[in-house]
């Protein structure tokens, strides 16, 4: 999930923040807000707290909060800044490169995108010096929206509204998500290892870190997609904004996804479900000089998800060490999968619990492309560009 740090200075215009915040979570944004003390005097940071479900940042020296580095910390969190509204003082002092307060001294540390949305007084915003203030900031490659024209809270008429919260929404959306080729569209992630229990304290399990179905996740939450994240064991971190269901087991995995299947536009099984699990398993822990294990075939999830998917287009994975072509084709079939995303693990920079991927995207049709090396982040819009093709 992108986080979009909200920045409100001291102008009536406040009140409109608030919306732009619902509109904002609306389109599957984390929304941290940070208020200049006179912009508590219009709204108040519990106003705030409660539409964002976040904690709304002050004072810079607020003692009651754990220990942070509050400024650097939102600065590196941020996917992009929107100041709104943003007052001629805030325009002017960071301009001058003046960090007196959090707000100031929060945008003034982060290398993210800004928006500026101006909200003042037309003789205030026609000023020589606002004019170059903000010129300057545009030639330092601040981003500026608006101000509008019309009627203003003093009486006044003529530039200096602030842009309705739907137009400042729509232009950073826009901006953050410029293939948004998903929006409106769900997909269904599996992704990480399942374990299947002998005894009491052992289980066998696979070497699946998580790493590429989070990345599938994150790059699907990108284009503007809902994501539901079925997730076994991981040591990749769980893409923030995916809704997250956890399953343990094989068995557990197939009822999750045989769950939210009719949900999806797209299904990406990139998990590592246990093929088999122990017939002969004993809660207590076994102390045998020697054991032997009586392995009965798990339900296959893929297949399940490819029967009866109607609209839902379907991408498998096949992990092989031999004959890769005809195993993948194979199982592309049994499958009844649309891709199917062949990784010859016996590559070097493919396989398990790397970073990096060697691919070859197979469709149902016969075509074939061979991928060079390349993240496995990467390799999520590849797989993703191809769904889009379809």
């Amino acid at each position: 999930m992108k986080t979009i740090i909200l920045g409100v200075t001291g102008g009536i215009a406040a009140y409109k923040s608030c919306e732009l915040v619902s509109r904002f979570r609306r389109l599957g944004y984390d929304v941290r807000v940070v208020m200049t003390r006179n912009a508590t005097e219009f709204v108040t940071p519990l106003t705030f707290e409660s539409i964002s479900h976040n904690k709304v940042v002050v004072d810079t020296f607020d003692k009651t909060r754990e220990f942070e580095i509050e400024h650097i910390s939102y600065a590196a969190l941020a996917s992009a800044f929107v100041i709104a509204p943003a007052t001629a003082n805030f325009i002017g002092k960071l301009a001058s490169g003046i960090s007196d307060d959090m707000l100031t001294t929060t945008v003034s540390a982060t290398k993210r995108p800004v928006f500026i949305c101006p909200a003042m007084n037309v003789n205030m915003y026609l000023n020589p010096v606002t004019q170059a203030n903000i010129e300057k900031l545009k030639s330092s490659g601040y981003r500026f929206i608006g101000p509008d024209s019309g009627l203003l809270a003093c009486g006044d008429t003529g530039a200096g509204r602030m842009t309705e919260p739907e137009e400042i929404a729509s232009a950073v959306d826009e901006f953050l998500t410029p293939k948004a080729d998903l929006k409106g569209k769900t997909v269904l992630v599996t992704s990480g290892a399942t374990r299947e229990a002998v005894d009491g304290v052992r289980f066998i399990s696979n070497r699946s870190s998580g790493k590429m179905g989070a990345a599938v996740a994150e790059a699907a939450m990108e284009r503007g997609a809902r994501v539901i994240f079925v997730r076994g064991y991981m040591s990749a971190p769980v893409p923030k904004g995916a809704e997250e269901v956890f399953a343990g087991t094989t068995a557990e995995m197939f009822e999750a996804v045989m769950k939210y299947k009719s949900e999806a536009d797209v299904a990406v099984m990139a998990a590592a479900p246990g093929d088999y699990r122990v017939e002969n398993y004993s809660a207590e822990k076994l102390k045998a000089d020697t054991l032997t294990l009586r392995l009965v075939k798990n339900p296959d999830i893929a297949a399940a998800a490819g029967k009866d998917k109607g609209n839902m287009k379907l991408v498998v994975f096949a992990a092989e060490t031999n004959d890769c072509i005809p195993n993948a084709l194979k199982k592309l079939r049994a499958k009844n999968a649309d891709i199917i995303v062949l990784n010859d693990v016996t590559a070097e920079g493919a396989g398990f619990d790397v970073d990096t991927n060697i691919a070859t995207i197979i469709r149902a049709d016969g075509a074939m492309t061979a991928l060079e090396k390349m993240t496995k982040r990467e390799l999520a819009d590849v797989i993703l560009d191809a769904v889009s093709e379809l």
